[in-house]
């Protein structure tokens, strides 16, 4: 209901991926994002990968609301990774179509050397 009602409004087209609703607080007790005291779930985001991993994760209190082109950011770099077997990693700020890295030993302590943040 709250995609159809306001992210469908808030996010052009809406948003590209499934939400779940947790109206007993089942999922967020497991999760650890339900506030027993106040009897409501923390806003979690959670990014998991087709194995069933939590790649990324953030818990922000009802008052503040979350990023949604970072969290789009974010799958996209999860995915990027993923796609390249782990031979990429994507530097802070990456968007498609940017610079990548190549992780390795070789690269503790100098990645300040290739890596320019406005992805050039």
């Amino acid at each position: 209901m709250w995609e159809e009602h306001e992210l469908s409004k808030m996010v052009e087209g809406g948003i590209p991926w499934k939400m779940a609703s947790d109206g007993s607080g089942n999922v967020g007790k497991v999760y650890g994002v339900y506030d027993e005291d106040a009897g409501v779930e923390l806003r979690g985001r959670f990014i998991i990968d087709p194995d069933g991993v939590i790649q990324g994760m953030e818990t922000l209190t009802p008052p503040v609301g979350r990023n949604m082109e970072e969290t789009i950011r974010q799958i996209q770099a999860f995915q990027h990774v993923r796609e390249s077997g782990g031979t990429e990693a994507t530097p802070a700020e990456w968007k498609p179509g940017k610079m990548t890295l190549k992780p390795g030993p070789d690269m503790v302590g100098r990645i300040w050397e290739v890596w320019k943040p406005d992805g050039n």
